[in-house]
């Protein structure tokens, strides 16, 4: 190939600039840029959005861009459809207002939207091509498995949460609702229809929704809001799906940790479930107003036994209650005590108020001494936080110190 007579007078870091921006070579990778102006109207009209909230000058922003734009061309090979299937970017450098709405608290961090709707399990799968095809293929696997005869019904697993659908027919309003809600609490409940003749007998009174809780002794529970109505709908799956205490595993930690609210935890040995059932009844009767304050969580005592160790415990002690506030890790004095009315509460209010750091640093509180009583100061600190060490690893994410720095 003959070299036109101008190449030796072009100043070589003209052509890096423009190789840098793919000027010498396009590409085929279709990622859509979101700004204040569009973002609404793109994500709400998208089946699937997958959202790269990055900055320009993380390095770790830099090194997803090629992977995530190759990825997208996978998706839109499999996808032509644009409202299937949507990769997006923000660059919270230039779009501060739209990272704090999302609470973006490291980059890069990987969204996914249906419809519009944010969901809770952000993208921390491997960062490939294959990895990312991977997830947009799982997300659209219709998650309502359909019904062939009442028969199955007999024989859903019950260690899962059950939503069972019963309709006249697929094309409806009611089955696309109820469809919508199943795949956003996808990875919450099992989700199951059955049509026309098959659901027959169980549409006395129309179109109709049941949940059907873990365990065999526990009775299902009737939906009797409109199915038109997607917020009611949402709103009551999500209450049945989603439970108030819900367990910690390494899998789902980072995800729980990146909360930023502090965890009330039961440590109990797998097969104890009364321990388990005690905990959650206490919970919901004392401490149901603290929801969105505290996580109410519970851990297999042989997979935490590290965390045990910070609170001088072992697996042989459980169950055992304990905080963890991020900070320092703090114990309930005494599982039995449990069942106290307001004992729990009064913990967790003592967090919030503390007392409980306090306490650790220079003993009780004088209002909790006897008169006279000179009050002993404590010779050790509370133990450090554990859980805090199942946040987003800073080896993969640039973690903004200051939520301010948006």
């Amino acid at each position: 190939m003959k070299l036109s007579p101008i190449l030796p007078f072009i100043d070589t870091r003209y052509v890096t600039i423009l190789l840098v921006m793919g000027l010498s070579s396009p590409g085929k990778a279709e990622i859509t840029s979101l700004d204040s102006g569009n973002i609404d109207d793109i994500l709400n009209n998208a089946g699937v959005s997958l959202v790269n909230f990055y900055a320009d000058w993380c390095r770790f922003s830099q090194m997803l861009h090629p992977i995530f734009e190759e990825a997208s061309n996978v998706a839109r090979e499999e996808y032509p459809d644009a409202s299937q299937v949507v990769f997006a970017r923000v660059d919270c450098d230039q779009h501060s207002d739209i990272a704090q709405r999302y609470r973006i608290s490291k980059y890069p961090t990987l969204k996914l939207f249906r419809n519009g709707m944010m969901m809770k399990r952000e993208y921390r799968g491997q960062r490939s091509v294959t990895a990312i095809a991977d997830f947009i293929r799982q997300q659209k696997v219709d998650p309502v498995k359909e019904l062939q005869s009442l028969e199955e019904v007999n024989t859903v697993d019950r260690s899962k949460r059950n939503v069972i659908g019963y309709f006249e027919q697929k094309d409806s309003d009611n089955y696309r609702t109820f469809q919508k809600v199943a795949n956003i609490l996808r990875d919450d409940c099992s989700f199951s229809a059955a049509f026309g003749e098959v659901s027959d007998t169980e549409r006395f009174s129309g179109d109709n929704v049941i949940y059907k809780p873990v365990g065999e002794t526990i009775p299902d529970m009737v939906y009797l809001g409109s199915l038109t109505n997607f917020d009611l709908t949402y709103a009551w799956a999500q209450d049945k799906c989603v439970p108030l205490v819900r367990e910690i595993t390494f899998e789902n930690g980072e995800e729980l940790t990146e909360e930023g609210i502090p965890f009330l935890i039961l440590f109990h040995l797998k097969e104890d479930t009364t321990s388990l059932e005690k905990f959650q009844h206490e919970v919901a009767r004392q401490l149901i107003s603290e929801k969105g304050s505290i996580n109410f969580l519970h851990a297999d005592c042989d997979k935490f036994r590290h965390p045990l160790l910070h609170i001088q415990k072992t697996p042989a002690d459980c169950p055992v209650i304990a905080i963890d506030s991020f900070r320092h890790m703090y114990v309930f004095p005494e599982y039995k005590d449990l069942a106290i009315p307001g004992k729990l509460r009064q913990f967790v209010l003592d967090l919030h108020s503390g007392k409980l750091h306090r306490e650790f640093h220079h003993g009780p509180d004088p209002t909790d001494s006897t008169p006279g009583e000179e009050i002993q100061v404590a010779a050790s600190d509370p133990p450090e936080s554990s859980f805090q060490k199942l946040a987003p690893s800073e080896s993969r994410y640039t973690i903004l110190r200051d939520r301010d720095e948006l």
